[in-house]
């Protein structure tokens, strides 16, 4: 036996490490420790080193998950050699010769990208966007979304940084199949490229909030993964 596998969790754009909060809990009385990495959105490098630093913060072996952006950054920091296993949520996942907006740019264009304005250097979610960010969650909880979510660098996703864990790491993704953010097309597509357990749920873009059960039984079967 490992022991009880430690959880790291990298939120994505718009979005603090409380996104993770019905997960976390949960994960902990089960005996996990858990960290959720809350990176400034500022830089892809300084967002990984963010993460890394996560990941050196908790015993192995380790589950990373990561939420949208959040894949990206897993992608990246899982080359931790105590990383023993990605779980993506509605994530991005881009190979060595993409970024995250070159991967996106190979599927049609999400709902949300209507509602986003570039002010102070930075990427404004709307609140006509919040919606298609996170449009099957209680109308209190989408407004404090809006108000949390931190806000990223405008070319945060042309930034590139090597490595690509989920080549030699096993992977679990979770598909949002109603996701209006990342194209759930783009998201089968990187389950399969990655040969993941892929997992399919009727989802917006943020099932860790409005089906976390569903996602802490994935982040269960990845951790028993490292356990055994």
């Amino acid at each position: 036996m490992a022991g009880k596998a430690s959880i790291v969790f990298a939120h994505g754009l718009w979005a603090d490490g409380s996104c993770f909060s019905k997960l976390i809990p949960v994960l902990q009385a089960e005996g996990h420790q858990v960290y959720s990495s809350q990176h400034g959105l500022d830089s892809l490098e300084g967002d990984v080193a963010c993460v890394t630093r996560a990941i050196n913060h908790v015993p192995g072996p380790v589950v990373l998950v990561g939420h949208s952006y959040g894949g990206t950054l897993i992608t990246k920091a899982g080359m931790h050699d105590r990383v023993g296993a990605l779980v993506y949520i509605a994530a991005l996942a881009p190979d060595e010769d993409e970024t995250s907006q070159s991967q996106q740019e190979k599927f049609p264009s999400m709902p949300v990208f209507k509602h986003l304005d570039v002010a102070d250097g930075r990427l404004w979610l709307l609140e006509s966007g919040i919606g298609d960010f996170c449009g099957d969650l209680p109308a209190s909880e989408q407004q404090l979304a809006l108000a949390t979510g931190a806000v990223p660098v405008a070319d945060l996703f042309t930034q590139q940084v090597p490595g690509t864990a989920w080549r030699t790491k096993p992977s679990w993704y979770i598909v949002a199949n109603n996701d209006r953010t990342v194209n759930p097309e783009l998201e089968r597509a990187a389950a399969e490229r990655m040969g993941a357990k892929t997992y399919s749920v009727d989802s917006s873009h943020v099932p860790m909030l409005s089906h976390p059960d569903f996602v802490l039984d994935v982040i269960r079967d990845a951790a028993k993964a490292l356990e055994a």
